[in-house]
């Protein structure tokens, strides 16, 4: 069996999964998420555990085995505490700001960068620098982040641009000068 597929799910306090037949539903304090699972995967609930199995050996099988087990798992930790990803912007003069629900930043550019997120997601400025990307769906969050970083990816000679908190920008030497 696979090694992530068969690992338990333990429901923390306060989130309610509900199972009819394929479909998944889990409700918390920060909201509902819905999953459907493939075709041979079932899920069992006993207690506060879930379970998560397949109904044979085959390739396919096997491979959807770990991939349910895991968004399950991400829509239980999601409904109960939330995912978040700090990214940061380094630039001289490059910083960001919040105008209602949308995130308005000065990168390089002619003009100013708005992001508006979409249901879901929310924005907030730590620092003039800094900002957090937050939500209850895991993969939102993730495809959100990587398209703010997408506008200004960090630029590998000065590290300008915009970039995940714990990400490390591999610098290059540049041109040096002659002899």
């Amino acid at each position: 069996m696979s090694r992530v597929g068969r690992a338990p799910i333990t429901i923390p306090a306060g989130v309610k999964v509900a199972i009819e037949g394929e479909h998944i539903v889990a409700k918390g304090k920060l909201g509902e998420l819905e999953h459907n699972l493939p075709v041979g995967i079932t899920a069992t609930l006993e207690g506060n555990t879930l379970n998560v199995a397949r109904q044979d050996d085959s390739r396919t099988q096997k491979s959807l085995h770990g991939l349910s087990r895991t968004l399950v798992a991400n829509m239980v930790t999601g409904v109960s505490e939330g995912y978040k990803k700090t990214l940061d912007i380094v630039g001289v003069g490059y910083r960001c700001e919040m105008k209602g629900k949308a995130l308005q930043m000065q990168i390089g550019f002619s003009h100013r960068v708005l992001i508006v997120p979409p249901e879901g997601i929310a924005l907030a400025v730590l620092t003039q620098t800094s900002f957090s990307v937050s939500g209850i769906d895991k993969q939102l969050v993730g495809e959100v982040a990587a398209k703010i970083r997408g506008v200004k990816p960090p630029e590998p000679f000065r590290g300008k641009g915009i970039k995940y908190s714990d990400e490390v920008v591999r610098r290059k030497a540049g041109k040096s000068a002659g002899k």
